[in-house]
């Protein structure tokens, strides 16, 4: 009796096999302070509040941040989020909530 196996599993393999993930990317304005994208952060991500304030720095810094890497319903739906989440009240020319993107996750900048 011949013995057959089947041929290990390569990690090519695997990761055609996976769900493709997004980047959920906010983006930076001039219109909201960092108390506000910290507790944006906080209360729908659950950053911690360390790194919801890196997060902050970062979007202030580079003009984007990546807050959630998820698979693509997900991220749309923490981008919506984001988009509602309201005009920061400590700004008089806050007239609406932060900006957000998503984009495959396998994307280079």
């Amino acid at each position: 009796m011949t013995k057959t196996t089947a041929a290990p599993t390569t990690g090519a393999a695997n990761q055609d096999e996976r769900t493709p993930l997004f980047h959920v990317v906010l983006l930076e304005d001039d219109e909201h302070t960092y108390d506000y994208a910290i507790e944006m952060l906080v209360a729908m991500f659950c950053h911690s509040k360390e790194a919801a304030f890196r997060h902050a720095m970062e979007v202030d810094a580079t003009g984007r941040t990546i807050v959630l890497t998820c698979e693509r319903e997900q991220a749309e739906f923490g981008r919506d989020q984001i988009h509602a989440y309201g005009a920061d009240p400590r700004m008089p020319v806050s007239k609406g909530s932060m900006s957000a993107i998503i984009e495959p996750a396998g994307k280079s900048n």
